[in-house]
């Protein structure tokens, strides 16, 4: 901008003394010297400015402040100025020491022939402090905008250095076994959400880890009273040696209906591990009607033996995506379940159904049901109700586990709730599989 306000300040100033020295000279001589400067100092020519009027040959006709004697003085630009019809205006400038050396070269014309040589030369200090105080200004402005972004940089590098610390310490904590450790991160930043995740997974190990330590509580417990029953029992059989043969024979009973509880608990237990693997076999299309009318076939001797009546209603069609025995566990369980804690000459219903897509299989009972507070908690591992009542019906708590996490494997959904009147009605529902 500075350039290109001096360009024309101190051309314009050149073009009007040539013009004015066109109108009053034809030719232009040493004898013309006190008449060029009475023309020049006739026009209002700006301060501060250098002014050298020269002939064709660069031989100075005005030059008040002996300009063309210094050594700068450019001669090697007549040529160019004196060149061709009308002549050239040179005009350069350049910033040093501290100032603006402005240089102009206009000729001088009389009918188009060129007759002498304009030159003016500006040395402006003023606008040179000026330059110099607004690079001082922007470079001191420019080092506290690095000093501030290097600060802010430093601190957003710092927290955020600091929340990731966090994470870290958190996770080996996590990884040291300690689940209830929380981050709390305050924000609503990717490392605020991802404190908010590291927490909540957190929550669901506390919780995996908690179920995990009641499984195994639950699960040694469960193992533990067989085989305790089993050792009571054998060692009275080596310990007592006048026993009699029946006693004998009535222990040994003994030994088997435990050993056949630990079969089917352990039995149970590995069927619930595969589940959790997800170590299902190949899925096919099942036959539901043909399923449960094998499972009454099967269970129809222990309903007979209680007393109980089987009623069913099964529709044709229902056909789910699964395997013969993750399809048997859950018809199985439910139905024997429903047959074991029936009441005497109850009964039980199971309906099979299939309405919008879906196949529903639902098993009804009259037993004495379940208080209303523990449904949720029914298809929890172990966990029973009336524990005393279960182990007389043989149960091990597991059966309905097995149930939920079955029927969730295959894609479904299983509820449970009391009847009116009493006993307990369970439906599962699947997805109808149709092969087209």
């Amino acid at each position: 901008m500075i350039f290109s306000l001096k360009q024309q300040l101190v051309q314009s100033q050149a073009t009007l003394i040539a013009s004015n020295l066109e109108e009053a000279f034809e030719t232009l001589s040493a004898e013309d010297e006190e008449l060029i400067a009475s023309v020049v100092s006739a026009l209002e020519i700006a301060g501060g400015l250098y002014i050298v009027i020269t002939d064709t040959e660069g031989t100075p006709l005005h030059d008040p402040e002996g300009r063309a004697q210094q050594p700068d003085f450019p001669l090697h630009y007549i040529e160019i100025v004196l060149s061709g019809e009308t002549g050239h205006d040179v005009f350069f400038t350049e910033f040093k020491d501290g100032a603006f050396s402005s240089d102009a070269l206009t000729p001088i014309m009389n009918y188009g022939t060129p007759i002498g040589i304009v030159y003016i030369f500006e040395n402006d200090r003023d606008q040179g402090s000026m330059l110099l105080e607004m690079q001082d200004t922007i470079r001191n402005i420019s080092v506290i905008v690095i000093i501030f972004s290097v600060a802010t940089i430093t601190l957003i590098l710092w927290s955020v250095m600091r929340r990731v610390n966090s994470i870290m310490s958190a996770i080996e904590s996590v990884r040291e076994g300690e689940y209830s450790y929380l981050i709390a991160m305050r924000g609503s930043d990717e490392l605020a959400r991802l404190g908010d995740e590291f927490d909540s997974l957190t929550g669901r190990l506390r919780e995996t880890d908690e179920v995990r330590r009641r499984f195994v509580s639950d699960a040694s417990h469960e193992l533990k009273t067989p085989l305790a029953s089993i050792r009571l029992l054998a060692d009275s059989i080596l310990q007592n040696k006048d026993i009699e043969r029946e006693t004998i024979l009535e222990f040994i009973s003994d030994i088997g209906m435990e050993a056949d509880r630990l079969e089917r608990t352990t039995g149970k237990l590995m069927t619930l591990t595969r589940l959790d693997s997800h170590l299902s076999d190949e899925s096919t299309r099942v036959d539901m009607k043909d399923a449960v009318e094998s499972t009454l076939r099967m269970l129809r001797p222990l309903a007979t033996n209680k007393g109980l009546i089987l009623r069913s209603a099964l529709s044709e069609g229902c056909y789910i995506r699964a395997t013969e025995d993750s399809v048997h566990h859950v018809i199985f369980n439910l139905i024997e379940n429903a047959i074991k804690y029936n009441q005497p000459d109850g009964s039980v219903y199971v309906r099979l159904e299939s309405i919008d897509k879906i196949v529903i299989l639902t098993v009804k009972d009259r037993g004495v049901g379940v208080p209303e507070e523990d449904i949720p908690h029914i298809f929890d591992r172990f966990y029973r109700v009336d524990k005393a009542r279960s182990r007389e019906a043989g149960g091990s708590g597991l059966g309905l586990a097995i149930v939920k996490d079955t029927v969730l494997e295959l894609g479904g959904n299983v509820k449970a709730e009391r009847r009116k009147g009493g006993g307990m009605s369970f439906h599962v529902i699947f997805d109808l599989y149709n092969e087209e």
